[in-house]
């Protein structure tokens, strides 16, 4: 599941959560938003965890890729530098000719 979906459906469900909070509080009004803000920041946390999860995993596959992309590049830099001058010994070699 993708993280935007994730996200999308931890707000939904905050949203709806404290939306039945309010309508079915047994407790007094200031008790009740005081629970909301508790689970609020709950859910915070657990969305930051979750964003800086992601965030680490993201980072560590570009270093990778990019590792990777750096060791082809000077691979194949390696080989056309070979062409290179095997293509400047044969026009040196058909010049002399």
């Amino acid at each position: 599941m993708s993280s935007g979906k994730v996200l999308l459906g931890l707000l939904a469900g905050v949203a709806a959560g404290a939306i039945a909070g309010l309508l079915f509080a047994p407790s007094k009004g200031s008790n009740t938003r005081k629970k909301i803000v508790k689970k609020g920041k709950n859910y915070e946390k657990k969305l930051e965890k979750k964003f800086s999860k992601n965030m680490d995993m993201a980072n560590k596959k570009f270093e990778k890729m990019k590792t990777e992309v750096t060791d082809f590049a000077k691979k194949n830099m390696h080989k056309a530098e070979q062409v290179k001058e095997q293509v400047k010994n044969q026009v040196t070699e058909q010049v002399k000719k």
